[in-house]
């Protein structure tokens, strides 16, 4: 006996999501990344292995509310895999020019679904396993922190936001991470988050990221990233949740 259902003409239609990120194991270092909240706004991050050598990973955090976005989040995913896997596997790319033309393309994108001007910054970096390298775009986001022997660096912006001038583009250097190293990266929901319901309070800021970057004797990337959001819950106390908060970190272990 066969059974047909019917949905209701006044049910919803499911909604369209980016598809879920599994991260990629890597040989020598971790990755990996934590949200809180109900994806109100536009965070979103993603990693994929593009090469038998080399793993892509970023996060986007797209101006404007999630029911607003989903359609820019969802394009920018797949240019992200589709053309990130073809322009990072071959073995003899120049990286830096391949993570160029990734990001102009994808600010091409974030053009086009949007229909004009749409603000999305982005981080999104390259890492090969084999030399130790992180090739990186900062496209007007939080800066990337990274904490090593030295300290902790600030990984500025190296470009404008994606999704705001169609010929922009953006610098992509590459640095080389030694053992132990860790790239902290999170969204501005982190850093603008006000302490206990007090809009007049000062916000959580990039300064306490980086004095817990520096405290942390966390050893995985999932395990930092919601010390640091948990933190951030701490501090924000009964302030209402108006934004995304994303944490993505990213660990050479070996």
């Amino acid at each position: 006996m066969h059974f047909l259902f019917r949905s209701h003409e006044s049910d919803p239609p499911p909604v369209a999501e980016p598809v879920p990120t599994v991260f990629p194991k890597i040989q020598g270092a971790d990755v990996g990344a934590v949200f809180v909240g109900k994806r109100v706004a536009g965070d979103f991050y993603d990693s994929l292995r593009v090469s038998p050598e080399r793993v892509l990973f970023g996060l986007l955090d797209v101006a404007g509310r999630r029911e607003d976005t989903r359609g820019i989040l969802i394009a920018a995913q797949q240019l992200f895999r589709n053309l990130g896997a073809d322009l990072f596997s071959k073995s003899d790319i120049n990286e830096s020019d391949a993570m160029t033309e990734l990001c102009l393309r994808l600010n091409h994108e974030v053009i086009q679904v949007s229909s004009g001007v749409h603000s999305c910054p982005a981080f999104i970096a390259c890492y090969h396993e084999r030399f130790g390298t992180l090739c990186y775009t900062n496209a007007g986001h939080t800066p990337g922190l990274l904490r090593d022997g030295q300290g902790i660096t600030e990984l500025t912006s190296t470009g404008l936001p994606l999704g705001l001038f169609s010929h922009a583009t953006c610098d992509s250097p590459t640095i080389g991470l030694e053992k132990g190293s860790v790239l902290l990266l999170v969204s501005r929901g982190v850093a603008a988050c006000g302490s206990d319901g007090n809009e007049a309070a000062d916000a959580f800021g990039l300064e306490r990221v980086k004095q817990l970057l520096h405290d942390s004797t966390a050893t995985g990337a999932q395990t930092l990233c919601t010390s640091i959001l948990d933190a951030v819950d701490h501090f924000g106390g009964k302030s209402p949740l108006c934004d995304d908060r994303t944490a993505l970190a990213f660990l050479r272990t070996t």
